[in-house]
């Protein structure tokens, strides 16, 4: 089971999204909304926070699942502020009940990472890549247009085109097509 947690919410944050199974897992924790309310909506725990990446709209609730349900947080950079353990390009997360790996996607930002399983077809991508060939921006610090457009390809080349949803740090999932939409972020981030 993968809910976003963030559906409905009218404030600025990132989609948080609980993977639910034999390891419970909260992709990236949102913020500006009461998360842990939402979590305890589904279950009483949670094995761990694995982050995308640490912009605050993405972290801004890390503090509050942490204490509420006493764990630990998982993403590339742990020199930031909240990150408890290294995940680095390549690994291997348990994100419910499949294997993920990770993939380090900077140009957004350098700690960004995609996770992928193969089977059954799923990408967390964060903030790399968004619905109809939306992309991440590249003007804060850390953002890099040529950087973003390498890691596009990248992660274009390790997905098939039997992917069957791609899970976006902001707006709808997307389930159609979901390869297509990745290619088309790649050219739209040469053009733009």
């Amino acid at each position: 089971m993968i809910v976003n947690l963030a559906a409905g919410v009218q404030a600025f944050t990132s989609n948080a999204f609980l993977v639910a199974g034999e390891r419970t897992v909260l992709v990236d924790t949102g913020a500006n909304f009461d998360v842990v309310e939402r979590i305890r909506e589904h279950t009483d725990d949670l094995d761990a926070v694995v982050l995308t990446h640490t912009h605050p709209d993405h972290v801004g609730n890390l503090e509050a699942v942490k204490a509420a349900f006493d764990v630990d947080a998982w993403g590339y950079d742990t020199a930031v502020e909240g990150v408890d353990h290294a995940i680095e390009d390549g690994d291997t997360v348990v994100l419910g009940d499949h294997e993920y790996v990770a993939l380090h996607t900077p140009g957004h930002k350098d700690d960004h990472l995609c996770f992928l399983a193969e089977e059954p077809g799923i990408c967390f991508a964060g903030d790399l890549v968004f619905q109809n060939g939306s992309f991440g921006r590249t003007d804060l610090p850390e953002g890099d247009r040529a950087t973003l457009i390498e890691s596009i390809d990248s992660l274009r080349e390790r997905i098939g085109d039997d992917l069957a949803a791609l899970h976006t740090g902001h707006g709808p999932s997307v389930t159609r097509s979901p390869a297509d939409h990745v290619e088309l972020a790649g050219q739209m981030a040469r053009q733009a």
